[in-house]
């Protein structure tokens, strides 16, 4: 169908060791196209399984560097190269040099862990992830979004919550938006002190049908609590917005250099305009934010 490759993302860490041997040996015998895993350390098994999807043939992992490895981020690079040493996987980086690079970073560490920036709370592991199936984007958003509130202690609640939230909105994926919009509602539900006290208006769209179908149905008493006599959508929702890309093209036909910035454009339309304000200030030398477009006089 045109596929390069096939990556296995895997955000929560959720993959052990020996279903990853499963998974890249099936992928191996009914593809011939490069596969790539994606693991975070959260659950603390993502060295394991890196190193039996190796055995099992996948042709690239996804690593850190030391000082922002581990956790819900990546195993470190440096591990990783060390344990394929003397392979028929061995890398051939040099440790001297990915050591150099480990020292540039490591003063940045400690000012993010300073600024609070980075948590000690979603540094280490975490084996109820295995449990809570929270991938380490939204951990980490919720221990920001608790800060905020100054309720840090309410972490281990919010985690109990977020499988209770994710079975009543019908067990989306928890990946982006989905897992944004699960936390976020957990989040309320805990610091409410009554669960859907307070619902977001994208757990409300959710509950209306309007992020698609999910695997399973709603709570049907959280959906009427939510949306109350809105009636669900059970079709396509793209078939309720009308045709734009027209009106797309021609809004940004004056920086629009390739198909990808309209569909930018239609993401983002703010940081996209941005952007593309900046790449032709770079391609013509003309700062057009800086420009008198009303003088036609425009500085260098």
């Amino acid at each position: 169908m045109g596929a390069d490759s096939i990556c296995i993302k895997d955000m929560s860490g959720l993959l052990v060791p020996y279903e990853a041997e499963r998974l890249v040996k099936a992928l191996k015998e009914g593809s011939s196209l490069p596969i790539q895993l994606h693991t975070h350390y959260t659950s603390g098994v993502a060295s394991m399984t890196y190193l039996k999807a190796a055995e099992a043939g996948v042709d690239v992992i996804d690593t850190a560097i030391s000082p922002f490895a581990l956790g819900t981020s990546q195993p470190a690079t440096e591990v990783m190269v060390e344990t394929f040493k003397g392979t028929d996987r061995d890398t051939g980086l040099d440790q001297k040099l990915l050591a150099e690079i480990a020292e540039y970073f490591r003063p940045y560490r400690e000012e993010c862990l300073e600024s609070g920036l980075m948590s000690t709370k979603i540094l280490g592991v975490n084996i109820k992830t295995l449990l809570y199936q929270v991938p380490g984007g939204m951990l980490s958003n919720l221990v920001s979004q608790l800060k905020e509130a100054k309720q840090d202690d309410k972490l281990q609640e919010v985690l109990e919550e977020v499988p209770r939230v994710r079975k009543d909105f019908g067990e989306p994926p928890l990946v982006t938006p989905s897992s944004q919009i699960v936390g976020t509602q957990a989040v309320l539900n805990v610091l409410m002190g009554e669960r859907y006290k307070m619902v977001t208006k994208e757990s409300k769209d959710l509950l209306s049908g309007k992020y698609g179908q999910t695997i399973k149905p709603f709570n049907a008493e959280v959906q009427k609590k939510a949306i109350g006599d809105t009636v669900p959508i059970t079709h396509r929702p793209a078939d309720d917005i009308e045709p734009e890309l027209d009106k797309l093209r021609k809004e940004i036909e004056q920086y629009s250099q390739q198909d990808e910035d309209v569909l930018s454009y239609a993401l983002f339309p703010q940081v996209a305009t941005e952007f593309f304000k900046y790449r032709q200030a770079q391609q013509t030398g003309v700062d057009m934010s800086k420009a008198d477009t009303t003088n036609k006089t425009y500085p260098a």
